[in-house]
């Protein structure tokens, strides 16, 4: 009997790692046939656009010369091919190709071992590392940077074509770059985002679109609390990398008094809380000082030693900076965030962040 059950205790140690290898293996060939596709598209991209570079055709004669070959690869090769299709391809290798030529961070030299017709010697190519549904997406922001930063947070935080569709509607890159001095924007196109220290954290404004609520109806704090829990794992994408929840009106109790904090997260990252206040009404010096209040509390009672800091966030649907300014200490871990229940007007917010960077090139220029 103990000898049966000590095969089965070895199958099954056997079984647990055949399955991992298996499912690996899958895992591997998923990701292969995703960047095959899409290295083929960005190729068929190059030859069709130089095909066009020879000058030998009007733009008619050209649309004849792609309805033509979609009718052969189609005939051949099945559905995928459409004149659509191939002009999808020829945006994608002018796109991504300009990136490189303009220092895109995402590039690197490509032996294209698979496609053995194709030029393989000292060719500088983007390093393509997601799927033809994401590029997709990707292919249509205009600028650069942005494009940049989508691309390498959407490859580090594995986001779906959904969530990189919201967070490219959202003007994610926008909001952050905003938020940020003129070195940290720079660092956005190169490095995604990254969070150092809790400023990094934040965006102004929030998007929380995902809600459901009216912007034009009155709604209490605790409708909008109950709203969020509901849809924590898009609150959890919107607050960005490395939260975790933790509780809602959590409770703690000082002289006698109890005291209820709305929404605590812990930010793996920066190795701290962060707790979040919900304010509906016009942010007050009050609200102000009870969130000090909190982070004084978590600070001297419940981190631990190795714990950084205690982040407060006041979420509001207005901010003065002003107020928050002139009510906390300079070196106050507190930061009020402006929230909107609708995606933010893409156009304003570029806008903004060009005389953003105007502004930064012009002290530059004086310094």
């Amino acid at each position: 009997m103990s000898e049966l059950i000590d095969i089965d205790s070895k199958v099954t140690s056997l079984y647990e790692k055949v399955s991992m290898l298996i499912e690996q293996a899958r895992r591997h060939v998923a990701t292969t046939v995703n960047t095959t596709e899409v290295y083929t598209k960005f190729y068929v991209g190059q030859y069709i656009v130089e095909d066009e570079q020879q000058g030998k055709h009007r733009a008619q004669y050209g649309q004849q010369v792609l309805q033509s070959l979609s009718n052969r690869l189609t005939a051949r090769f099945g559905k995928g091919w459409s004149v659509e299709s191939l002009k999808l391809c020829r945006r994608f290798y002018i796109v991504y190709s300009n990136s490189v030529t303009s220092g895109y961070p995402n590039s690197s030299v490509k032996e294209n071992q698979w496609l053995p017709n194709l030029r393989q010697t000292n060719d500088i190519y983007p390093n393509f590392t997601l799927s033809w549904s994401h590029y997709l997406i990707l292919m249509r922001v205009d600028n650069p940077d942005a494009r940049s930063f989508y691309e390498i947070e959407c490859g580090q935080q594995q986001w779906s074509k959904r969530q990189l569709s919201r967070q490219v509607g959202s003007s994610l890159y926008e909001r952050l770059a905003l938020s940020r001095d003129k070195e940290s924007v720079m660092r956005l196109a190169r490095e995604g985002q990254t969070v150092e220290k809790p400023s990094d954290i934040i965006k102004n404004p929030i998007t929380l679109e995902f809600l459901g609520l009216k912007p034009d109806v009155s709604y209490t704090e605790s409708k909008l609390e109950n709203a969020i829990i509901n849809k924590m794992q898009q609150f959890l994408l919107e607050l960005g990398k490395g939260f975790l929840f933790e509780a809602r009106q959590k409770r703690f109790t000082f002289d006698e008094q109890h005291f209820y904090v709305d929404l605590v997260f812990y930010n793996r990252l920066l190795q701290c809380y962060v707790l979040v206040d919900l304010k509906t009404d016009k942010l007050t010096h009050q609200d102000l000082g009870q969130m000090q209040m909190y982070v004084n509390y978590y600070d001297r009672y419940v981190r631990q030693e190795f714990e950084k800091p205690t982040i407060g966030i006041l979420l509001c649907e207005s901010k003065n900076d002003a107020l928050v300014e002139l009510t906390l200490p300079k070196d106050a871990n507190i930061y009020a965030s402006a929230y909107q229940l609708y995606l933010p007007d893409k156009l304003l917010l570029q806008s903004k962040l060009k005389q953003w960077i105007d502004e930064f090139q012009e002290i530059s220029e004086i310094e």
